[in-house]
């Protein structure tokens, strides 16, 4: 199992009651106690989409040259001021070659070197004319009619980027595209990354069956689990297992303490309201699990679990409705692993309510959307409500949720509200 620290320098908080926490207080509280995954050192062709642990300073200036940025020819400016629009070939520097004057005769007056894109700038030589703008006679190079060049022009000065040494980026963000770059470009064959959690997402009760199952009119086949490892793999967390087992009490016992010996992240959906085969929270207990918190000021999702195993593993007990199960995921479940692989945290996006809505108990809202364009690029959230918390299939035409807070009932038309992405 990963290394799964808590911080010891930060006071644990003292066990909530049996009543209903906030939305608030849920996120802190998780955030307060889901430690630290350990770190492992990948190649760089194995670290795209995983979050970055240590600092990525500039191997040397960029450009590490005066780099020529257009094809055409290098000159000495002040033979232009001299009224030269008539330059000598003596030479050529394309990309990858050595300085062309560090092991030739420097160029004479009235010369001109032609150079390529992403050449080292001749020594001798201060600005670059573009090929579009000469004709070529023979071994010379004359300007178009009427050109008229600035010093300097077309050329990528050396350090203009960042110099050696350089921070370029910080511990906390995901390696993209954009980051893979600057890794390559600055040598770093190996990086040091948050090791990935081994999570289970273990779906409980009699009525599911698998996708290919054969199913009966009494059954339903499973979809939370595969909703949330979509999720997570969206997210760089691709070490995901799924199971399933059967509300009875003993046999779900065994497979939790079985998945707590070998697994990071233990992630349930269903068995955990207060039903009489809703099992889990007492076999969590059981079993070593300390409960953190149960049951949210929310909707959907008011049921959810959240404690911390023997040994320090995170668990998480959703609710089996898969609306819930989902938004719980993308609220709490995902922003928390990202925090444990040390992902810097970014506030939700704010965005405006398309339309007003009016909603009466004292909870906290979670409210799926589509995100709206006008022909500014301005964007609203197009309210979208699911009959219940099991009508999974109208999410499709869903972005997100917007939260929406208990200290209100009525939300106007032009709200902000936090939108949280699927």
């Amino acid at each position: 199992m990963l290394s799964f620290r808590t911080r010891p320098d930060e006071p644990m908080p003292d066990q909530p009651t049996n009543t209903m926490i906030s939305v608030r207080d849920a996120e802190s509280l998780i955030a307060q106690r889901i430690g630290t995954f350990s770190s492992e050192s990948l190649p760089i062709d194995r670290a795209a989409g995983a979050i970055l642990r240590q600092r990525i300073v500039a191997e040397r200036d960029q450009p590490p040259y005066d780099r020529v940025t257009m094809d055409g020819m290098a000159i000495r400016f002040a033979d232009f001021v001299r009224g030269t629009r008539q330059f000598d070939v003596t030479g050529m520097q394309s990309a990858g070659m050595p300085e062309w004057s560090t092991n030739q005769a420097h160029i004479q007056a009235d010369s001109c070197i032609e150079v390529m894109t992403g050449a080292v700038m001749p020594a001798d030589c201060d600005t670059v004319i573009p090929v579009e703008q000469t004709v070529r006679e023979g071994a010379q190079l004359v300007l178009a009619a009427n050109y008229q060049p600035q010093q300097g022009q077309f050329i990528h000065r050396q350090g203009s980027d960042c110099r050696a040494g350089d921070l370029l980026i910080e511990p906390g963000v995901m390696l993209r595209a954009t980051e893979m770059a600057v890794l390559a470009a600055n040598g770093y064959s190996h990086v040091d990354v948050a090791a990935q959690p081994k999570v289970t997402l273990l779906a409980t009760g009699d009525e599911l069956v698998d996708v290919a199952a054969t199913v009966e009119t009494w059954q339903i086949r499973r979809s939370n689990d595969r909703a949330l490892a979509s999720l997570l793999a969206s997210r760089g967390i691709h070490d995901v297992q799924l199971a399933h087992v059967s509300d009875d009490r003993e046999v779900l016992k065994a497979a939790i303490a079985a998945q707590l010996a070998s697994r990071d992240v233990l992630i349930l959906s269903g068995g955990v309201s207060m039903g009489q085969r809703d099992h889990v929270p007492d076999v969590l207990r059981e079993l070593g699990v300390e409960r953190v918190f149960h049951k949210i000021t929310q909707r959907p999702g008011k049921p959810m679990w959240f404690g911390i195993g023997p040994s320090g593993q995170a668990v998480f007990a959703l609710p089996g409705n898969p609306v819930s199960a989902l938004v719980c995921g993308t609220r709490y479940v995902l922003p928390a692993l990202l925090q444990a692989m040390g992902l810097v945290t970014v506030a939700p996006t704010p965005v405006a309510l398309a339309e007003s809505i009016d909603f009466a108990p004292p909870l906290t809202y979670f409210l799926p959307v589509k995100l709206l364009y006008d022909t500014s690029g301005n964007r609203t959230a197009a309210l979208l409500p699911t009959q219940t918390s099991g009508d999974f299939s109208a999410l499709t035409q869903t972005d997100g949720f917007v939260e929406l807070p208990p200290e209100s009932s009525h939300f106007p038309a032009g709200f902000i509200a936090a939108y949280y992405p699927w």
